[in-house]
Formats: structure tokens, sequence, C-alpha cells
């Protein structure tokens, strides 16, 4: 059974930032058509996993990333330098918020 083919793993400095880091993957790449199961985490906003199918996304405050060190556990890994990849164009997010349904997502 194969995970994924690619692993983020972000630092979020406390709790509020995980669960922005957490909303604005959430919302964007909803924009862009990709779609994550459903989070792990989300709720304490310790250690936040978001899975697309061939990308998991690891979001962690800093105490959650030295204890669970994924980095040792991913060392084998090889690593990509994350300005050189090529991304899609993102749309303009615009001033509008969040829609009820995304935040009601993000409290689920």
């Amino acid at each position: 059974m194969q995970v994924g083919d690619y692993f983020v793993v972000v630092t979020g400095t406390s709790r509020p930032h995980v669960k922005a880091i957490h909303q604005e993957l959430h919302v964007r790449l909803k924009k862009m058509g990709e779609l994550h199961g459903e989070p792990e985490g989300a709720d304490m906003a310790w250690w936040v996993v978001l899975d697309y199918g061939t990308v998991v996304v690891h979001a962690l405050q800093p105490e959650a990333r030295e204890y669970y060190d994924l980095d040792r556990l991913y060392s084998d890994c090889p690593e990509l330098e994350w300005r050189e990849v090529e991304l899609p164009p993102l749309a303009p997010m615009g001033d509008e918020p969040a829609s009820e349904s995304d935040a009601a997502a993000l409290e689920a």
C-alpha cells in the first residue's frame, strides 16, 4: 500500500498558526479542485495531517515536530527544494472570507 509520493512537513509557531495553515491550504486547494480526506488533529491543532492522496501535509507546532521527529523518519527520502518546484498559478483570493461550509469543515 502506497501512502503518498510527497510529504510536506511545515511548522506553525502556535495553535492559531497551525489552524491558519490548515485553513489556507484547505481553502486554496479546494478552489483548485483538490480535496483531502478528513483532517487528522484539526481540533487540537498540535499536529494536523491533510491527505491529498499523492501528497500528505503535516502541519505541526514546534514541540510536536520535535517530539515526533518526522524529519528523521523521512530522512531516507529525497528532499526537494520547494522553491524550485513549479506550481500551477493560484486564482486571486480576493477579500472574501471563507465560506460557512469551509469554516464548518475546519471545525469538524
